[in-house]
């Protein structure tokens, strides 16, 4: 191997851990170091993930992630589960604590993301994401897979103007919505800003390649009955998953919160979400039939999934 290409890596590395802060005592400003945040990141933006798969992942040491994760269960951190799809398999999950703790890093992180990119224009942008993608490419990284390219985070500023910008576009679009379907939506969106229980309400945003690919409301109705809201995918980023997995994380945090039953409304017209519905488990309980947003006569419907 020509020295002047050992060389040339070496001083990309020196460069790019400088850059992104790798070095620093406390990932982020943060208590943790930069293992144990990415064991962290893995369990917030997975779906459950039992330890060897977690050691597996991060190629780390079994006994070191095992030292790492008895911490993170003493400061009530991290749970371990029983997976709902085998009962004889245990996972990992974040608790509420977790969740809220690592909340912030993970916001900081793309932050200071998105100020290194902006040290740049946007064609340096599309250069730099591309020369990512040929390292990961060249050095044997996973091949892309559209089912995993993307990810669930928490709402931030500036994703309510974009839930109620896309709603209106997309379903005008596609299905005649007039301006009264946004309005509907800006109304619900502001409801959830101003009235939100975070023990009990969450939003969720999916991301791909740095966009909004989707999103998904769950708010409380009652004590014992939440409702799922707004659930929205980017057409470029249907028939990946996302749908489905929104609505798993409404439910997942629906148990978790102690409500009995989650409720939707939707209209019978929108045959994709009505499919994942059914397949997530809720049943049609009632229809009406309106006009309210389109000079077409509309029937709404209204799911249950008892808890």
């Amino acid at each position: 191997m020509p020295e002047a290409r050992v060389a040339a890596v070496r001083r990309f590395n020196r460069f790019y851990t400088k850059q992104i802060g790798i070095l620093d005592e406390g990932v982020l400003r943060s208590p943790f170091s930069l293992a144990e945040m990415r064991v962290l990141y893995e369990l917030a933006h997975g779906t459950g993930v039992s330890a060897v798969d977690l050691a597996t992942a991060l190629r780390m040491d079994p006994g070191y992630l095992s030292r790492v994760l008895r911490r993170f269960r003493r400061a009530g951190l991290v749970r371990r589960e029983t997976s709902a799809a085998d009962g004889r398999r245990s996972v990992l999950t974040l608790t509420e604590k977790g969740r809220s703790t690592f909340a912030p890093f993970d916001t900081r992180q793309d932050e200071e993301v998105a100020a290194l990119l902006a040290r740049a224009p946007a064609a340096g942008q599309r250069r730099l994401i591309e020369a990512m993608g040929v390292i990961e490419e060249v050095l044997g990284g996973p091949a892309e897979d559209p089912g995993e390219r993307y990810r669930l985070r928490p709402h931030r500023s500036g994703d309510m103007g974009w839930i109620t910008h896309r709603h209106g576009v997309l379903y005008a679009q596609e299905y005649g919505y007039d301006e009264r379907f946004e309005a509907l939506v800006a109304t619900i969106v502001g409801e959830f800003v101003e009235r939100l229980d975070p023990a009990r309400e969450r939003c969720w945003i999916a991301e791909r390649h740095g966009e909004i690919a989707g999103s998904v409301f769950l708010v409380k109705q009652s004590a014992t009955v939440a409702k799922l809201r707004l659930l929205y995918v980017e057409p470029s980023a249907r028939g990946l998953g996302i749908g489905a997995h929104l609505i798993d994380e409404c439910v997942r945090f629906a148990r978790r919160a102690g409500y009995r039953k989650i409720t939707l409304w939707t209209q019978r017209e929108l045959l994709a979400a009505r499919h994942l519905y059914q397949k997530a488990g809720f049943t049609l309980v009632g229809t009406q039939r309106h006009r309210t947003f389109t000079r077409r006569q509309l029937v709404a419907e209204t799911w249950e999934l008892t808890l």
